[in-house]
């Protein structure tokens, strides 16, 4: 029993490491926004965090890793991201899914590695690897794919109003929290913003910021309404917020200023990666976020005002 209980919070925390909290009690919020979307989703996320994690433990990976949860949340979007892409409901999908969790923790460790030569994180690199080469893959398969036509196709130029009503404005700050996890349903969103208060006013606050961020720069640029309130637009802003301030920077006034400066350039750049991803049928997944982040972390070695402590600037 101790055993079990001890993976169950691993498992819980796999959750929640998604956005970057080791809380197996922001974890069983997060689970549970995912049940709300959908039982599939909430069985997909669960499963998949379950085989991440106990993938790593099979292969020896470092303890402290698996116990905070850094092992399960790669795997955790993987099989969400089969469910959502390939169709939640067929044995194929679910096979998938499984052996793409087992391929995910393989491939963290091999990113885990090679970025620790220069001190940057893995993110959800992994993830956006496999991500990316099983939905390219996928038509090619027709034990796989159940979508008919491929959806390969060349970009198009955004189109349809812009100018946002109220509710376009409330349903978007919250599907930007849901959006992490594929899910634009704003009541999902809110409960995943709860998972943030129970791990601290500062990292609800800060996630708050990003979306804002996020929902504000894409009108600047003219988003449409429709992808502003569908939470497109705010859930790599909330990811870049929350990472550069407070979880691989300091969290104070300079760093925060430098994040939402970052939240913004995830949010321009989301578009262009979808159009990069459209010929061959790919999807923008957390690309943007995790190409912004990488880039900032690497700058900010040369801004000391972002990575002194403050008792010693």
């Amino acid at each position: 029993m101790p055993r079990a209980r001890a993976f169950a919070a691993q498992v819980l925390r796999g959750h929640a490491q998604v956005t970057f909290l080791p809380s197996a009690a922001a974890g069983a919020l997060f689970c549970l926004a995912l049940f709300a979307a959908g039982w599939e989703y909430g069985l997909y996320g669960l499963g998949g965090a379950a085989v991440g994690t106990a993938t790593a433990l099979l292969l020896g990976v470092d303890r402290d890793r698996v116990s905070v949860g850094l092992e399960g949340f790669n795997a955790c979007l993987t099989a969400l991201g089969c469910a959502v892409f390939l169709g939640a409901e067929h044995l194929s999908t679910a096979l998938l899914a499984v052996a793409g969790c087992v391929v995910v923790t393989v491939v963290t460790a091999a990113v885990v590695r090679l970025f620790g030569v220069w001190g940057l994180p893995s993110l959800t690199l992994p993830f956006c690897l496999v991500a990316s080469a099983t939905t390219v893959a996928a038509p090619g398969f027709r034990r796989v794919w159940h979508h008919g036509e491929g959806l390969a196709a060349l970009a198009a130029p955004a189109s349809g109003p812009t100018s946002l009503q109220p509710d376009d404005l409330a349903r978007g700050f919250f599907a930007g929290f849901g959006q992490i996890f594929f899910m634009p349903q704003w009541y999902v969103g809110a409960l995943l913003l709860l998972g943030f208060l129970v791990a601290g006013p500062r990292v609800a606050a800060v996630a708050s910021l990003g979306s804002a961020v996020g929902i504000a720069t894409g009108w600047a640029l003219g988003a449409p309404a429709a992808r502003i309130a569908d939470g497109t637009t705010g859930y790599n802003a909330v990811l870049v917020a929350l990472a550069l301030c407070g979880v691989f920077l300091p969290a104070r006034a300079a760093t925060l200023t430098y994040a939402l400066v970052g939240a913004a350039t995830a949010t321009a750049l989301g578009p262009a990666v979808a159009a990069l991803a459209a010929p061959a049928g790919g999807h923008a997944f957390t690309w943007p976020f995790v190409l912004t982040t990488l880039v900032f972390l690497a700058a900010a070695t040369a801004f000391p005002r972002l990575t002194v402590p403050a008792t010693e600037g």
